[in-house]
């Protein structure tokens, strides 16, 4: 009797503003093999032209937002897609908001990826606001400044609200090769045989 394919993961590396996800997606896809498709670096390009005519660096800001959001998780979404059409698991690093907050939302996302053949698993890394702060002033980028402005109002902001639907909740406090390792345990539990 013939194996049963496994199908590629799909994984999705979710949480704040400098809470890892770049640098675990990197580590992570290159332990799998996967492609890394990263929101920032995908969308970055096309993000700074409509920031410069809109006069607004910071992501968060509406004016920049409203008219960017859309596109920036379609591309990130269409991108995983072909990849896992042909086999190759993903590693999506994004903050997938609206995907952690809203059930819905999520299973919009996991239903796409399925049918592209991939098998989705969301990781919700999560760690302390004053870590995020910490994390942020480190970083020194412009998309940055205005949640350094008033830090304890930013901190205070952060939605600490576990995702909505189902996802592996990791500490992203931990050194990178802890985190990349606890999400690829996940992993091989969930697969088949």
């Amino acid at each position: 009797m013939p194996s049963e394919a496994v199908a590629p993961p799909a994984v999705l590396l979710t949480g704040w503003p400098a809470s890892g996800k770049s640098t675990v997606g990197r580590e992570l896809a290159r332990r799998l093999g996967a492609a890394l498709v990263d929101q920032d670096t995908a969308t970055a390009p096309l993000v700074a032209v409509v920031a410069d005519l809109v006069g607004v660096q910071d992501l968060d800001d509406d004016r920049l937002a409203g008219p960017t959001r859309g596109a920036r998780y379609e591309t990130v979404t269409a991108i995983a897609e072909d990849n896992l059409r042909i086999g190759t698991s993903v590693v999506l690093v994004a903050p997938f908001t609206a995907e952690r907050r809203d059930l819905a939302a999520w299973q919009a996302l996991e239903r796409r990826l399925r049918a592209a053949g991939g098998s989705p698993l969301m990781v919700w890394l999560r760690l302390r606001p004053a870590t995020v702060v910490q994390r942020l002033r480190a970083r020194g980028a412009a998309r940055d400044l205005a949640k350094l402005v008033d830090t304890e109002a930013f901190a205070a902001a952060l939605d600490t609200t576990p995702p909505a639907g189902p996802h592996l909740s990791v500490d992203g406090e931990r050194p990178t090769d802890q985190v990349v390792g606890t999400v690829l345990a996940a992993l091989a539990r969930s697969a088949p045989g």
